[in-house]
């Protein structure tokens, strides 16, 4: 029995390793994330190293990422010509997908499934909504798996707006 233990200890804390390793921190470089969107177009977040990118993972059946989709495009609207850019990317299982196609068709983000976006150094994604959000040299600035995950008028103003005023 204090074989099993033993054996499950080390596996245990192997497993905790791996994920504290596997997460990234706000000032570092953000890992890149590339892919397929839904409308066919490549997307590759080092390639818009001169945007700020806020990027949303989201599902179809979350009531929070419904809530704040609309602020998020108020704020997108408001600030896209000067080098902001959203990308939202649903978690939603392929069974899915044609709901979450049908909700973010009333949106101008990047959008794009999960199944065809690469997103692996960000580790396991484990809460919706989670928001990221990197400035125009490529660092994190907000990292979506720690904190408070709600995204209003408020965080957008107080982290993204003087993140725009930058050059």
């Amino acid at each position: 029995m204090l074989k099993y233990h033993s054996s499950l200890f080390i596996l245990l804390t192997a497993c905790m390793c791996n994920l504290a390793f596997a997460g990234i921190e706000v000032g570092q470089v953000a890992p890149n994330i590339e892919g397929t969107l839904l409308d066919g177009k490549v997307f590759s977040l080092s390639a818009n190293k001169d945007k700020v990118v806020l990027v949303n993972f989201w599902a179809s059946w979350c009531e929070p990422c419904r809530e704040e989709m609309p602020i998020i495009e108020a704020y997108l609207k408001k600030h896209k010509n000067q080098g902001f850019e959203v990308l939202a990317i649903t978690m939603d299982k392929p069974a899915d997908i044609e709901q979450a196609r049908k909700i973010i068709q009333n949106y101008s983000f990047l959008s794009a499934d999960k199944e065809h976006m690469n997103y692996s150094g960000y580790g396991r994604v484990w809460r919706i909504p989670s928001t990221f959000i990197i400035d125009k040299q490529g660092i994190l600035k907000k990292n979506g798996l720690i904190g408070d995950p709600k995204v209003d008028s408020k965080l957008l103003d107080e982290i993204v707006t003087p993140l725009l005023s930058n050059h």
